[in-house]
Order: structure tokens, then C-alpha cells, then sequence
């Protein structure tokens, strides 16, 4: 029965791929606007202006204290009540946007806060915009803190995918489920969808590991 089931796997493998390729499309740009917002976020959340932090700190907290799953069912099944209709594509991108900025504005945060406040003062007194001093002096420095947690993130990021499957997003999760239903051999399946998930995501780890110890040295 084992190897009648395998069969019937290998037979829709393809489907899985089409899953898996879906996935990546999410994945990516999640990950491209994630990154975007987060350092906009970031900036802002490391800035002096005590009412722009305190707004951004209750987005933060907000986003980190609720369930993924909750934020992507008040986008796709809330929204459409006062009049924001999203497909499932859509809804799964916004939601993605909005959580992970969340967590990458904290890291970004915490890096230019690890910045020696005379790094600040250096760069001031040389004349230097509050961008130039962001973008020649404080980001280079902090991305040394910034990057090995940064692409730890980004895995998560691509496994919390599996989340937009209840919506009916038909990435990787959502072909596991439908292939449950004709090979009922959960473990078989789910093994499959397991490893195809660490296909994409054993690279960054090994990026992660390597900038730890690249950034420690």
C-alpha cells in the first residue's frame, strides 16, 4: 500500500512544484517589502522624535503580540466589510508586509541603537545631512548587528508562508492539504512538503550561520 501511495505521489509531484514555485513568488516579495518598510520603520523607531517611536512602538507590538493567522483573516475576510476587497494573492502580500516589517523594524532599530552616540556627533560635526549620516556613517556600522538576525528573520518569514493557505493561497501547505485528501498518507505527504521547505530555506540558514561568525570575527 506504501509503494501504491509513493507512486500516486510521484505521479503529482508537479503539483507540488507549482506549489513550491508559488511559495518563492510570495516569499520573495515579502521579503523585498519587508525589508523596505522595516528599515523605513527602523529609522524612524532609532530616531528622536518621541511621538513617531511610541506610534511605531504600538504598530510593533501590535503586529509581534497577535497570531499571524488573525491578521491575515481581519485582511481578507474583515477588510471587504468596509469596502477593501482583496483577492487571496493580495491579502496574503499585505499581510506578509505588515507582519514582517513589523519584526524587521525592531532589528533594524536595535542596530542603529548599538551605534556609539559619538559616531553620531562625529558625523554631525562633519557636515553631514541627517541622511548622509544615516547612509555613510550609522548603516554601514550597524549592519554588522543588523544582517546575521536579518536573514534569520527572512526564514521565518518564508516558513510563515504556510500560513496563507487558509485563505486558499495555493502554495505549498495548501497542495499538502489537497493531496491528503486523495493519498491518505499523512506523513508521506506532509515529509514531501517538510523537505521542499527546507530546500529554500537551508541556504539562508547557512548565509545566517556564516554571518554570525563572519560578523563575531
Amino acid at each position: 500500500m506504501m509503494a501504491f501511495y509513493f507512486g500516486k505521489l510521484v505521479e503529482i509531484f508537479p503539483f507540488f512544484l507549482k506549489g513550491l514555485s508559488m511559495t518563492v513568488q510570495v516569499a520573495f516579495i515579502s521579503l523585498v517589502t519587508c525589508t523596505f518598510i522595516g528599515f523605513v520603520l527602523g529609522i524612524f523607531r532609532a530616531g528622536k522624535n518621541i511621538f513617531i517611536k511610541r506610534l511605531i512602538g504600538v504598530y510593533v507590538s501590535f503586529v509581534r503580540g497577535t497570531p499571524f493567522v488573525v491578521q491575515i483573516f481581519i485582511i481578507f475576510f474583515i477588510l471587504p466589510d468596509w469596502g477593501i476587497q482583496l483577492e487571496a494573492f493580495q491579502a496574503a502580500l499585505l499581510a506578509m508586509a505588515i507582519m514582517g516589517s513589523a519584526f524587521i523594524c525592531e532589528i533594524v532599530a536595535g542596530g542603529i541603537d548599538s551605534i556609539p552616540r559619538g559616531q553620531w556627533e562625529a558625523a554631525s560635526s562633519s557636515g553631514l545631512s541627517l541622511f548622509q549620516q544615516l547612509r555613510f556613517v550609522i548603516l554601514p556600522q550597524s549592519m554588522k548587528v543588523i544582517l546575521p538576525p536579518l536573514v534569520g528573520q527572512y526564514v521565518l518569514l518564508i516558513k510563515d508562508t504556510s500560513v496563507i493557505s487558509v485563505i486558499g493561497v495555493m502554495e505549498l501547505t495548501r497542495v499538502g492539504w489537497l493531496t491528503v485528501v486523495r493519498i491518505p498518507e499523512g506523513l508521506m505527504v506532509f515529509s514531501l512538503v517538510g523537505v521542499l521547505y527546507f530546500v529554500i530555506s537551508y541556504p539562508l540558514i547557512l548565509l545566517s550561520n556564516y554571518l554570525e561568525k563572519r560578523m563575531a570575527v
